[in-house]
């Protein structure tokens, strides 16, 4: 099978997985990764089927909405590339992308194992630059809905020091995502096209985040 033709039945294929689910984790964010991923590849020396791949599969089964298992993601992603028998080579490539891709697996404890590759850093920028600017924006106030949290809370402050597991289980306002994760991405840029891509977008979140808290205190 052609790659082209793996690439273009793997997307049927989470197009069709992702009916239904929420709306900053459905199937126009996975194509949205998807077109990034291409874009930042242009200017890289990468695999495009692993990247193609890695980046149409990597939210085929987000944790947080799986009670925190993060083996369902892969074990889905590589029982589907086999009925299209891809190498062996490429599935684990990509299932080491969809292991560590998010941002929770950046706040892994010094001395833990770790898998990294081009292909990675290229997903992973594109996943990130889909948690910025005003998509970001739009994202984390949609799953702060689906999670019936406060939209901010004065009292509560950002904890910038969250463990992998703090951070899976915040149950923080909406704004505090914005210090615990959102505002500091534009730093993990891996590729110097995410990088360029990343400024324009945190420095919109800025702006949002002043005009938020001038209506908030009555200023605006």
């Amino acid at each position: 099978m052609k790659n082209q033709e793996i690439i273009d039945q793997t997307s049927a294929f989470v197009q069709k997985a992702l009916v239904g689910a929420e709306g900053g984790h459905d199937w126009y964010h996975t194509q949205r990764v998807f077109t990034s991923a291409k874009q930042i590849a242009k200017g890289e020396s990468a695999n495009e089927l692993v990247v193609s791949l890695g980046a149409l599969l990597h939210d085929i089964a987000d944790a947080k909405f799986h009670d925190g298992d993060e083996t369902v993601g892969p074990k889905i992603a590589k029982e589907f590339l086999d009925t299209l028998n891809v190498e062996n080579a490429v599935i684990d490539h990509v299932i080491n992308i969809i292991n560590n891709i998010s941002f929770k697996n950046s706040l892994l404890e010094d001395g833990q194992t770790k898998f990294d590759s081009k292909e990675l850093q290229i997903v992973q920028d594109a996943d990130r630059l889909d948690a910025l600017g005003a998509i970001g924006i739009a994202r984390a106030f949609n799953y702060g809905g689906f999670k019936n949290r406060e939209l901010y809370n004065p009292e509560i402050t950002p904890n910038l020091k969250l463990t992998k597991e703090e951070y899976k289980k915040s149950a923080a306002p909406t704004i505090n995502h914005f210090y615990e994760k959102l505002l500091l991405l534009k730093d993990k840029m891996n590729t110097p096209t995410g990088k360029k891509l990343a400024e324009e977008r945190h420095d919109y979140m800025l702006n949002f985040l002043n005009q938020f808290y001038k209506e908030w205190n009555g200023n605006s």
